[in-house]
């Protein structure tokens, strides 16, 4: 419901905001197809002419700080809620599904195939069916090291230095200087 003579939110605003809103809109359709786009033009410019990937990389994320290593493909929903430390390098296969910001620190090494994934869905059948969502954001704090094909779930937070051990599924937040592994990913020692 809206305030008197104020417009309802739209589909966008609230998916910005935070709030539950319907997939397959075509407003935020057109922004994933952006990213898509300025995506797959990175990883063709990346071959090419690094100078050229720099500019698209920094046109499709919201932030890349300086020394920052993307390595082609790279997968995104807006892209524009991405932030990326100074120093941080990232291998193959990222997916980054950015409907809440995800946010990662500087010095952080993220291995290939990780998945940081922003999107609730439902687990009741009928909002589910109805297509509605919501999200959380991921913060991976500076010198975080995520091992290859790590998946991180919606509202999680990694705590500075802390490494998760490759193909863990890290469903809380994980406290800083410490080595998680596992499903779910689990503290196995103090850095």
């Amino acid at each position: 419901m809206s305030e008197i003579g104020r417009e309802p939110k739209t589909n966008l605003a609230k998916l910005l905001a935070g709030e539950m809103y319907r997939g397959g809109d075509p407003e935020v359709d057109t922004r994933i197809l952006r990213a898509a786009r300025l995506a797959r033009a990175y990883g063709e410019a990346w071959l090419a002419d690094p100078a050229e990937a720099g500019r698209i990389l920094r046109d499709l994320l919201g932030h890349v700080g300086d020394g920052v290593v993307v390595r082609p493909p790279i997968t995104v929903d807006l892209g524009e809620r991405i932030a990326v430390g100074e120093g941080t390098f990232i291998n193959f296969g990222l997916m980054a599904l950015d409907i809440a910001p995800i946010t990662i620190g500087a010095a952080c090494q993220i291995g290939p195939n990780v998945q940081l994934l922003t999107p609730i869905h439902p687990i009741e059948p009928e909002p589910r069916r109805a297509g509605l969502e919501t999200a959380a954001p991921i913060t991976l704090h500076d010198n975080v090291w995520l091992g290859g094909g790590v998946i991180v779930c919606p509202g999680v937070t990694i705590g500075e230095n802390s490494v998760v051990g490759a193909g863990s599924v890290v469903t809380r937040d994980i406290p800083a200087n410490v080595v998680a592994v596992g499903n779910p990913a689990r503290v196995i020692r103090s850095i």
